[in-house]
């Protein structure tokens, strides 16, 4: 591409995709599923190659592939849902498009996991973790290459509605920011265990009859004994699987505990709850705070963060204190 071409594909860059080799490759062969522009060297703009839908001939498929490898190919960003649909489904190719931004790298990362959380927690088996564990490794690789990425999905986090994968999705994201900010000295491994462990700590939940996570009155001894068996349940899930790694047990099992012992399953006290459990704790009830739940309303991040840290008998005011403080100083 030259100097001129360059600088007009900067220019563009607010409205189009300069679309990349790999995107366009996974569109329908014949019948690309948006607009098509190519860029003109004699007048420096965007014209319209063809139009979403519409059927190419032989030649004008082998003309879009040399368009594409010259860096002349764009697409419209107000077509940005049907290209991140494409996106979604291969994940990885946002690590090597270079014409997304990171905003953009964000948001599909959130859809891609959004989806492969409710078709694991749908179908908990190994195979389907296999998918969901291919787009985490995605997710980990990006914020690997700059931690502080980890602010873009701060403020993205899904507000009022309260759903086990948008749950699951916001406790990973607080609980990674939480990761970040103590543990100075991790290896990537450390990272997808912790990304892993915060996203499935909550798995039991699936094994919770549908009519019992609905119910707007109050709970019946019985009902309320299957809410405090998930933790239980869902480690048995990933002893079966065979991911019962010890940030995943402690997710699962301590995210529940409170530092008073008036926690559950089993009531541990103090140093009985492992550092991990201890975050995942705060990262879980500050998610869970900030949507709607049949028995309480959403409160503002703001809001929920400095409550937790008020309530130092019970959350490791380690984690509630710099969750707090971000949201005091508008971090986010």
């Amino acid at each position: 591409m030259t100097t001129d071409r360059s600088a007009a594909s900067e220019s563009f860059r607010e409205a189009y995709y300069q679309i990349a080799k790999s995107i366009l490759e996974s569109f329908p062969k014949y019948r690309p599923p948006l607009d098509l522009f190519v860029y003109k060297d004699e007048s420096a703009t965007l014209e319209t190659y063809c139009r979403k839908g519409h059927r190419l001939s032989n030649e004008q498929v082998d003309e879009i592939h040399k368009l594409c490898g010259d860096g002349s190919l764009f697409v419209a960003r107000a077509d940005h849902a049907v290209y991140f649909k494409h996106i979604v489904k291969q994940l990885d190719l946002v690590l090597v498009d270079e014409n997304l931004k990171e905003t953009e790298i964000a948001e599909v990362i959130i859809q891609a996991l959004t989806i492969r959380l409710e078709e694991f927690f749908d179908q908990p088996v190994r195979p389907v973790f296999e998918t969901l564990y291919k787009d985490v490794m995605v997710f980990t690789e990006f914020l690997a290459q700059d931690k502080f990425r980890i602010k873009l999905f701060m403020r993205r986090l899904a507000l009022k509605e309260h759903k086990l994968s948008s749950h699951s999705l916001n406790s990973c994201i607080a609980g990674l920011w939480l990761f970040f900010e103590t543990r100075k000295d991790f290896k990537r491994r450390d990272l997808d265990k912790a990304t892993l462990a915060l996203l499935l700590h909550d798995l039991g939940m699936t094994k919770v009859p549908s009519f019992i996570l609905s119910k707007t009155e109050p709970l019946k001894r019985d009902e309320r004994a299957k809410i405090i068996d998930h933790a239980l349940q869902g480690g048995k899930v990933v002893h079966k699987l065979g991911f019962a790694f010890d940030e995943m047990v402690q997710a699962i099992m301590q995210h529940h505990e409170r530092l008073d012992g008036t926690g559950y399953p089993n009531k541990l006290k103090g140093d009985d709850i492992g550092w991990f459990g201890r975050l995942a704790a705060v990262a879980d009830s500050f998610s869970a705070m900030i949507t709607d739940r049949n028995y309480a309303p959403a409160i503002a991040p703001a809001e929920a963060a400095a409550s937790l840290q008020k309530d130092e008998k019970r959350y490791d005011s380690k984690y509630t204190s710099l969750l707090n403080a971000a949201y005091a100083t508008n971090l986010f």
